[in-house]
């Protein structure tokens, strides 16, 4: 017998529904859809139209669940297609020290920052890594959240780093959020190995990517590509080491200064370039040229305190496609919530809400090649969907349950309403 979901009576379902990634004037071609309802069968939807049309297409044989969505907008589920959800140890000290004054530099001089989780994580046990994660991919769902990328980069040796990748795999069985594994042993320099860094690089690329990618334990090798951090000619190194094991490329870029990581995404082919608070029209033009999608990261900027954030119309403008995600990280990422990082792009990147809306659905699916299963509510496409009380809009009240309900894989995961019949 196939399961089915029937969601009836919504005032506007935002569809955002065609050909990924969208760009320029299409950013904003968000699809609303009124007085229709939404039937999915096994998870998987085969029908968005008229409510009696949807009725008639109901598998005589199956059991039916359906959702009064009377009041509320249906959105698609949001993708984050950029977090560092797997970690240990807690710094929300630094947090405080932030807040009264300390740079992150000097947070990170002190001992903490990257290397402060680092010595967390490869501490902690596989069952303790995995216990707090599925606590902070709970908050992510409950936020709307049904698609995340996870990355490794707080082990930065061979076992924590496969340790992590490990928990990554495990959650994605256990818990409703897919998540997608990249690797990223290129995040900070390890501590002991500052002195010979071409010791640790080498060590990433002639025995961490192999072992990752023989136990296919990621899809994307991802690299800190900063003043201080990787040079671009060792991002370079690197990503094109990963592809020769099938990691494809993505990498953190121009967060902190205008370091050449967007050129370096370019000349890679990276599926998306992170964080791009400093890139000029060099590095727009140049990702624009090779199809690289700008995934735009305000949670961290502000929690941060950088004083800016990435310039969001340029890209546009240019023909960029943009994404959005939350960077949810132990130092400067302590949102998972999706909807703070659409405010934020609203009201401090001046995008519409439309864009932001594209940018945290369709557009992150084609950051993460999973533009065919998600980010989008149409045929063929899982069933993962926000429902919102009121105007989707709403979403944007921070600090407000405007969320009523999350489905994934047409699933009720979050509130009420849900009815058999």
């Amino acid at each position: 017998m196939s399961h089915a979901l029937l969601i009836h009576d919504a005032t506007t379902v935002y569809t955002c529904a065609g050909p990924a990634p969208k760009r320029g004037h299409d950013q904003a071609d968000a699809r609303p859809l009124s007085g229709v309802s939404i039937l999915a069968v096994d998870g998987t939807i085969t029908f968005v139209g008229p409510a009696a049309d949807a009725r008639a297409r109901i598998p005589a044989d199956s059991s039916l669940r359906q959702f009064d969505a009377a009041g509320c907008d249906v959105l698609p589920g949001f993708v984050d297609s950029h977090t560092h959800v797997v970690f240990g140890g807690d710094r929300r000290t630094e947090l405080r020290q932030r807040l009264a004054g300390a740079t992150y530099a000097e947070i990170a001089a002190a001992g903490g920052g990257i290397l402060s989780t680092v010595r967390a994580t490869r501490a902690a046990s596989e069952d303790e890594l995995a216990a707090a994660t599925r606590a902070r991919l709970d908050d992510m769902l409950a936020a709307g959240t049904t698609t995340a990328e996870a990355k490794s980069g707080y082990g930065l040796d061979p076992e924590s780093e496969m340790k992590t990748l490990r928990v990554v795999r495990r959650l994605d069985r256990e818990h409703p959020v897919d998540l997608v594994p990249t690797f990223m042993g290129a995040h900070e320099m390890p501590a002991e190995h500052r002195a010979n860094r071409r010791f640790y690089i080498d060590q990433v690329i002639r025995q961490m990517i192999p072992a990752i990618a023989g136990d296919g334990l990621a899809e994307w090798c991802d690299v800190f590509c900063e003043t201080g951090v990787y040079t671009p000619d060792e991002a370079i190194e690197i990503l094109e080491a990963g592809r020769r094991h099938g990691l494809e490329a993505r990498i953190h870029a121009d967060e902190l200064a205008e370091s050449g990581g967007s050129l370096v995404a370019a000349q890679v082919g990276a599926r998306s370039a992170d964080h791009l608070l400093y890139t000029g029209p060099r590095g727009i033009e140049a990702m624009r040229d090779a199809g690289v999608v700008a995934t735009f990261l305000p949670v961290a900027a502000f929690y941060l305190k950088l004083g800016r954030f990435a310039p969001a119309r340029e890209f546009i403008a240019a023909g960029v496609p943009v994404a959005l995600a939350t960077d949810l990280n132990p130092g400067g990422g302590f949102s998972p919530a999706m909807p703070f990082a659409m405010a934020l792009a609203c009201f401090a990147m001046r995008m519409t809400f439309e864009e932001a809306l594209v940018a945290a659905t369709l557009n992150g699916a084609y950051a993460l090649d999973r533009h065919d299963r998600v980010g989008s509510l149409e045929p063929g496409k899982q069933l993962d969907a926000v429902i919102v009380r009121g105007d989707a809009v709403d979403v944007l009240k921070i600090g407000v349950p405007a969320i009523r309900t999350v489905v994934k894989n047409g699933v009720v995961y979050a509130g009420a309403g849900a009815t058999a019949a």
